[in-house]
């Protein structure tokens, strides 16, 4: 059985064009049924079981294997706790929930840097589920889910266009939303974006993410390594490079996924909103990636603010905020990965964070009437745009290269 498997066709989610092809002519009938009222739940399963079993054959049925242990385990914790909630309502539970349900995360994140290899327990979007199935903790804890099953749960953790790298939905929103079958009009309207924004995901992904990350990328690091000196312009055109095609593979990925949960009735959350034109950091971090920044926003820093005002930790408000933006920022970098590069680059972001609030308390008190036009905008945009770049630069792990090479 495994050998027979093992020898099936791979086809990762939005990796080629005929990929496309094949995924929207099995959810043709699907947009059938929603154009005359009717949600086909049955058939759905289906094609998302057909999809997903198509993604984890050939060289990754291992991971296959790991993703059914993972949402089992996942489920289980769910509704152990959701039943548990009913009558009870200890912290120590629900802290020891949480941490069941991220454990299988921290393992995988952390034996790369402790055996040198990659957990058998790890597979192709495993971060993303983990958010999923401990926020759905968390709003259980909070009282917000309560209409909750075994296979509802299972249907969201496992809803296949954003399974692998997002959107990071919640599960109140999802259910509600697919619950409610929209309206022909609404429908019509939902597929009208979703092309959109499929078209525009094949031009950000194919075409401007594949002249950066494929042509112009490889031949600045080649350059970079034969400089002597860290500081040179090739190690420029890596930086630039390197953080458009972050963005426009990113970005486009995000919005194929978007564009068909829009073909299949669900409105997932958008994940990036012209992140490049942001004033501040803080509004970066509100632009970019922002199912995962929203999450950390929600269930980190809110929380721990939450948590630090009510036990009287600090005793100014200002240096609370700090605290939380340093923990926020830094756990964030070590969910990438347990190496210097992303960890440094949560750190910065953090104390970016700290820097742009203390800035907007001067310039409130010290600097009343410095002016607000289009060049001060301008100016902002041009500051954060750059400082981003940097530390892109830092995430990417070239630097890592670079030194190692010298």
């Amino acid at each position: 059985m495994i050998n027979w498997i093992a020898s099936l066709p791979n086809f990762s989610a939005y990796g080629t064009p005929m990929y496309f092809f094949y995924l929207i002519l099995a959810i043709l009938p699907l947009g059938i049924g929603l154009y005359f009222g009717k949600r086909f739940s049955w058939y759905e399963a289906l094609i998302s079981f057909i999809f997903i079993f198509l993604m984890f054959d050939g060289d990754s049925w291992q991971q296959g294997i790991s993703l059914i242990v993972y949402v089992i385990w996942q489920t289980c914790l769910v509704m152990y706790y959701h039943h548990y909630r009913q009558k009870n309502n200890a912290s120590g539970v629900f802290y020891l929930m949480v941490a069941l349900s991220i454990a299988p995360l921290v393992i995988v994140k952390l034996t790369p840097a402790m055996v040198g290899h990659n957990s058998l327990l790890g597979f192709l979007g495993i971060s993303y589920l983990t958010f999923r199935a401990a926020g759905t903790i968390i709003e259980t804890r909070d009282g917000m889910v309560k209409d909750i099953s075994a296979w509802k749960f299972i249907r969201f953790m496992l809803f296949m266009p954003t399974l692998t790298s997002g959107p990071i939905d919640r599960y109140r929103r999802f259910s509600k939303d697919y619950q409610k079958v929209p309206s022909r009009e609404a429908y019509l309207a939902l597929v009208n974006k979703g092309f959109f924004y499929l078209f525009l995901g094949f031009l950000y992904k194919f075409v401007i993410g594949y002249f950066f990350g494929q042509r112009f990328l490889p031949q600045f690091e080649r350059m970079a390594l034969l400089q002597p000196h860290m500081i040179s312009w090739s190690m420029v055109g890596v930086m630039y490079t390197y953080g458009l095609y972050l963005f426009f593979d990113f970005a486009g990925y995000s919005l194929f996924a978007v564009a068909i949960s829009y073909f299949m009735g669900v409105k997932s959350p958008m994940n990036f909103k012209q992140p490049f034109k942001s004033k501040n950091i803080k509004e970066f971090w509100n632009r970019w990636h922002i199912s995962l920044s929203f999450w950390f926003r929600d269930y980190i820093f809110m929380r721990f603010v939450f948590l630090a005002t009510k036990k009287r930790w600090f005793k100014n408000r200002n240096t609370l905020s700090s605290v939380a933006y340093m923990l926020n920022m830094t756990l964030m970098g070590f969910w990438h990965g347990i190496t210097w590069y992303y960890i440094l680059y949560g750190i910065i972001h953090g104390l970016a964070l700290v820097t742009n609030d203390w800035w907007l308390r001067y310039k409130r008190k010290h600097l009343p009437n410095l002016p607000h036009n289009k060049l001060t905008t301008g100016v902002a945009i041009f500051i954060t745009f750059n400082f981003v770049m940097v530390t892109f630069l830092i995430f990417s792990g070239f630097l890592n290269t670079y030194l190692l090479s010298k």
